[in-house]
């Protein structure tokens, strides 16, 4: 399977989240997270990164941010090598201090950045490690209550433009404390995109079927219209010969991720509604990335399809 995709563009919101190696900590004690909050004063200062959330955990952290110069793969090796220098000479320690690369979900912000703000602000409050998300230090909420407390590098104004006040949005963040809500996070699509259909579409259709020849994508990953549900399910079926449910899933996920095809097309052939072809596609790219064998079936699948064009 390619590597996710890195779809990057002038003005682009980004919800990122980068976590520590084996799951360990990367924050270890105050100057650990001071070291952190200057690397993403610096993303600002030299990439001109906006950063309008942020909230540092133990293993992990959560940033919302936007890239005016569509950059962000710059400002992220910025922020994650810098600190992991820093990091690593401090421990004087060796190896990767993150798991991987950092995970970005492109976010329509109208629709979600209030929303993705209440989320990463009441991390440590569903985390158990504070009763209420102002009492946690290393978050931006402190920068949303009080502009005393808004570092020069920390954008508060975009979020704040939704509510009347500040006290609007503490009340807006402190209603979802006792509740048990989903994360905005699992309505992405498979590409990363979290927003409305014709967000995602439009995304697709600039960033996405553009780049066939890209080499993070095959022939077959580029959106090619000519790829039709019918032929995609044949070609499933003739690889999963034995198994018609599995061909049939797969086919929704080929369909999904790598046709071109929309939503509604898609769910018109497999007889599926919109959030139903989404749902099976997540759920069988979660197998795809735990079982090899099926790795290689989806694989197989992908190179006909592709000879077949």
């Amino acid at each position: 399977m390619a590597r996710p995709l890195r779809i990057e563009y002038p003005d682009a919101f980004y919800h990122v989240t980068g976590r520590g190696n084996e799951r360990h900590d990367i924050f270890r004690n105050v100057g650990d997270r001071r070291k952190f909050l200057s690397c993403l004063q610096s993303s600002n200062e030299r990439y001109l990164a906006v950063i309008h959330a942020y909230c540092l955990m133990t293993n992990h952290y959560h940033l919302l941010l936007q890239t005016p110069l569509g950059n962000l793969s710059q400002v992220m090796h910025h922020i994650n090598q810098a600190y992991a220098n820093y990091f690593n000479v401090k421990r004087k320690r060796v190896g990767h201090l993150f798991q991987g690369r950092f995970q970005a979900v492109l976010v329509e912000a109208d629709s979600y950045a209030t929303e993705l703000s209440r989320y990463i602000h009441l991390n440590p409050v569903r985390a158990d490690m504070v009763a209420l998300p102002e009492d946690y230090p290393w978050s931006s909420f402190h920068g949303y209550l009080d502009p005393a407390d808004c570092p020069a590098w920390l954008t508060t104004s975009f979020i704040l433009g939704y509510f009347c006040d500040r006290a609007a949005y503490r009340k807006f963040v402190h209603e979802m404390m006792e509740k048990k809500v989903a994360s905005p996070l699992g309505n992405a699509d498979h590409f990363g995109i979290l927003g409305r259909e014709k967000f995602v579409q439009e995304i697709l259709e600039e960033h996405v079927w553009e780049r066939k020849m890209d080499r993070d994508l095959p022939t077959v990953r580029g959106g090619d219209r000519n790829l039709s549900p019918e032929l995609i399910h044949s070609v499933a079926a003739e690889v999963f010969s034995s198994e018609p449910g599995t061909a049939r899933k797969a086919a929704i996920f080929i369909s999904h991720c790598y046709s071109g095809l929309s939503l509604k097309e898609i769910g018109a052939y497999f007889e599926l509604s919109l959030s139903g072809v989404t749902q099976s596609s997540k759920r069988f790219r979660m197998r795809v990335e735990r079982e090899m064998i099926l790795r290689e079936k989806v694989e197989l699948v992908e190179r006909r399809l592709a000879l077949a064009l």
